[in-house]
């Protein structure tokens, strides 16, 4: 006999009152634009609550700086800090995770970032964080690439304002860098497809509606 489903659930409240809060891990990302490349800081912090106010609080604070090229998304810069950490020889691995510089942040880096930096020869904690500047990195070309048809969409002249036939917005173009990272742009998937049918990343609404939407606008 099948289980009732409205009683199968663990009571989320009535258990935090008898739970004690052992662990708390934040990972952040922060992405700058420099033109050319692109910035990007990544902190991994972990935290045990039960220790506040003691000098053990703060377990891990460690931070992962790259710089990364737009036209090849290759690691031209990398720096890791250590801020807090539970052993006096910790940092000393720090160093080692300049050996990014020169990976493309592209198919198979987590791959390389495992090989190089694995186990004994890196930090499990630097590592994660290296692993993650991945869709960080995506992430950050996509807004950046999303600011600039913003902002050439603004420039562009209005039809009729000057007497003349104006201009258009730039169209957006496949990006080679988004795809196949997900179903969504997998090739001549649905993002391509809205590509096609002239959606642009300076679209307001949000999310961007189904297909079948922007294909019922253009009939």
């Amino acid at each position: 006999m099948p289980e009732d489903p409205a009683t199968d659930h663990v009571d989320v409240a009535a258990a935090g009152e008898s739970e004690v809060p052992l662990h708390e891990r934040s990972l952040s990302f922060k992405a700058y634009d420099r033109g050319e490349s692109i910035r990007v800081a990544g902190r991994l912090r972990d935290v045990r609550p039960w220790l506040e106010g003691t000098t053990r609080h703060v377990v891990h604070d460690m931070e992962l700086q790259v710089v990364v090229r737009k036209v090849d998304l290759l690691i031209t810069e990398a720096v890791a800090t250590m801020h807090a950490f539970p052993h006096a020889e910790c940092p000393d691995i720090a160093p080692v995770f300049s050996g990014l510089v020169g990976l493309s942040i592209g198919r198979g880096y987590v791959k390389e970032v495992q090989r190089r930096f694995v186990g004994a020869a890196g930090c499990s904690h630097l590592d994660h964080l290296a692993r993650g500047l991945g869709p960080a990195v995506i992430q950050a070309l996509a807004s950046s690439h999303a600011r600039q048809m913003r902002r050439l969409r603004e420039e562009a002249p209005v039809a009729g304002s000057t007497g003349d036939d104006g201009g258009e917005a730039p169209s957006m173009p496949r990006v080679e860098w988004l795809r196949n990272t997900c179903h969504l742009w997998a090739d001549d998937g649905i993002g391509a497809r809205k590509i096609d049918l002239g959606w642009t990343a300076t679209e307001d609404e949000y999310p961007v509606p189904r297909i079948e939407v922007l294909i019922g606008r253009r009939r």
